[in-house]
């Protein structure tokens, strides 16, 4: 399998990318807004990227429930980073938005990927993505970006949610993007319970099967805390394990805080596949 990220093209039949998490937020989950300052944040950068980060992912606004942030806002957040960061790295650079506008000015700047939870439901995403030859993400998500949904029912949660992306898939083709920049994402913790994540996780391989890049956001999140009665700053090996899992089951891309750890996982896995002849 090939995944294309600006002008670059990966083979992922082995080794799965590992994409460095930049939180421009003062309210992120994980690191509670340690990375805010501008400072701060390039340091974490510098540190990702030295660490083997083959992507970088920044965000200016939080996926659960908070304080409104405008458009202008997470334009002002994300921008002028992004634009530093593609001074600075020789690394493809990604934005996590839901928002065509900012994804665009992002693209102008030298992002080459647009990371969306909330599945393209702004109309001119995909439009926006093709124009820019840009990479796109496709989440799940059951209601939508910062909404609340403390107890989601599925009847079938790995059929629906696969049903989901493979028609947001078909979207993004519609629109004019290539398989090679169509990635999908189950959306851990998005709308499901912590047990819907853990079996969304151990069906990967169905997701994969639908024939497009999957990208696992597992690190640090609830439902691993939740299985194994783990605070955020006591998951870091129960993520590496996740990561493991995913890449059997066939995902190709690990969004990770941990990015030496998540390296060294995709490193170990992608020596025992390609050994094994998987």
């Amino acid at each position: 399998m090939e995944l294309a990220l600006g002008p670059h093209t990966y083979d992922v039949t082995y080794r799965a990318l590992v994409m460095g998490i930049l939180n421009r937020t003062p309210d992120s989950f994980y690191d509670r807004g340690r990375f805010w300052d501008l400072e701060a944040f390039y340091r974490r950068a510098d540190a990702l990227v030295t660490e083997g980060a083959d992507l970088l992912d920044v965000g200016g606004v939080k996926a659960g429930p908070g304080p409104e942030v405008s458009e202008a806002e997470e334009l002002d957040r994300v921008v002028g980073v992004i634009d530093e960061l593609h001074r600075r790295f020789d690394v493809p650079l990604s934005c996590d938005t839901w928002r065509a506008s900012v994804a665009k000015a992002a693209y102008a700047v030298g992002a080459v990927v647009g990371n969306d939870i909330s599945g393209f439901a702004d109309p001119a995403y995909l439009e926006v993505a093709a124009s820019a030859g840009a990479t796109v993400v496709a989440t799940h998500i059951r209601l939508g970006p910062r909404i609340p949904d403390p107890e989601p029912h599925y009847d079938d949660v790995v059929a629906e949610v696969n049903a989901f992306l493979l028609e947001r898939a078909h979207r993004a083709r519609s629109a004019g993007i290539p398989v090679e920049r169509i990635v999908l994402d189950a959306g851990l913790d998005l709308g499901k319970t912590w047990q819907q994540s853990v079996v969304l996780l151990r069906h990967s391989s169905s997701l994969v099967a639908l024939g497009f890049p999957v990208l696992l956001s597992a690190s640090n999140k609830t439902f691993l805390g939740r299985m194994f009665d783990l605070e955020i700053d006591q998951r870091r090996e129960i993520s590496h394990a996740a990561h493991a899992m995913g890449i059997v089951g066939g995902c190709r891309i690990l969004r990770a805080h941990d990015v030496r750890g998540a390296c060294q996982v995709a490193d170990v896995m992608a020596a025992m596949l390609e050994s094994a002849g998987v």
